[in-house]
């Protein structure tokens, strides 16, 4: 801004629910940046009236990808934007093969946290999607890709094995081990892609942060999560698609195929016995493969379908999630990313399917 502009000022009236009960009257945005103190240029501020929340999350996405692999700007920036439309306005890309670091010089489109590219066993993933490697290369993927990215790495954990004719693990535990100490070591997290339930344990002994999907988990492996702060993404929009899945494969793969309808029947009781256990459970709608953008609200009615009481829904998405991935909220001089509804969300997650304005950097956009 120069000397001579004046600032951009926002107000947004009603109801800020800044946290689940920390609810205020208004909040301002002076230059895309949040403030509780009227500011100079009040008088001539953009006023918006609603029920507003931090800028929603989708913790499990992949922008700049679809089901052949990377995709070109203009579908990148397409996928962005209905996200944005949805009020998802912070995303963690849970692993792509395209460069989307352009999208940070956008001021109009969500904010991204970036997993690098996935890393799998040869053969042992969707074609063109991730670097395919053996167990003795692991670790210096690892490395290269928590450089590469945005203080977090995302491995492939599980996938089928055409030998056995069903998912199996991809790595050894040492290898794993090693690896994920590496990730520690150069600041970065790490994630796992798992359906399954052989993998999990070596996992999270190894010390792992977070598994994507976790539909293997067991009354066994859940005691562990818990213990660990083992956080899981559920991605139940995308589990909706394992009958599909499981159908596809039934003459070749007939073992695989009642596996996944199986992971699939007990899926609202896995994400409910986690979440009783005390697991941190975040919203992702694993967008971007097969599945359209713009699911964040449909992933949190899975949530509350699953059993998860409403407001803790609501909070995946929004306060605890932001926390987790080490972004601000709604506080003092934070960016003013914020979604405002005509009703409280609080009350009735569907709220969260029609967003009357999306505010991004203190503009409104939508």
């Amino acid at each position: 801004m120069s000397d001579h502009e004046a600032p951009r000022v926002l107000q947004v009236k009603g109801r800020v629910l800044v946290g689940p009960d920390d609810v205020r009257d208004e909040i301002w945005a002076v230059d895309g940046r949040v403030t509780y103190e009227r500011p100079p240029g009040a008088d001539e501020a953009v006023v918006v009236t609603g029920w507003a929340l931090p800028g929603l999350v989708d913790a499990h996405c992949h922008v700049g990808l679809d089901h052949h692999g990377a995709v070109d700007p203009a579908t990148t920036e397409k996928q962005a934007l209905d996200d944005r439309e949805a009020g998802a306005l912070l995303l963690r890309d849970a692993g792509s093969p395209a460069d989307t670091r352009w999208i940070d010089d956008r001021e109009d489109l969500p904010k991204i946290i970036r997993a690098g590219r996935h890393i799998a066993r040869t053969r042992r993933y969707t074609r063109n999607y991730a670097y395919e490697i053996e167990p003795d290369e692991l670790v210096a993927y690892v490395g290269q890709e928590a450089r590469r990215g945005d203080g977090w790495v995302k491995l492939v954990g599980d996938w089928i094995d055409r030998e056995v004719g069903d998912l199996t693990a991809c790595w050894p535990r040492e290898e794993v081990g090693a690896a994920i100490a590496e990730a520690h070591r150069l600041g970065a997290r790490v994630t796992a892609h798992c359906f399954a339930e052989d993998s999990l344990r070596d996992l999270v002994e190894a010390g792992i942060d977070c598994i994507e999907h976790a539909t293997g988990l067991t009354e066994d492996t859940i005691p562990l999560f818990a213990e660990r702060g083992v956080a899981i993404v559920p991605t139940l929009v995308n589990i909706a698609t394992f009958p599909t899945l499981a159908e596809g494969g039934e003459a070749k793969y007939p073992r695989w195929s009642a596996h996944m309808r199986r992971l699939h029947e007990r899926r609202y009781d896995t994400v409910r016995a986690a979440y009783d256990a005390g697991v941190p459970v975040f919203v992702g709608t694993d967008a971007g493969g097969v599945l359209a953008h713009g699911l964040v609200a449909d992933e949190v009615a899975e949530l509350v379908k699953a059993g998860i009481p409403a407001l803790e829904a609501l909070s995946a998405t929004t306060w605890a999630a932001r926390a987790w991935l080490g972004r601000p909220g709604l506080e003092e001089g934070a960016p003013a990313d914020l979604v405002v509804y005509d009703e409280d969300p609080r009350a009735d997650v569907r709220v969260l399917a029609a967003p009357r304005r999306v505010v991004l950097n203190g503009r409104v956009i939508g």
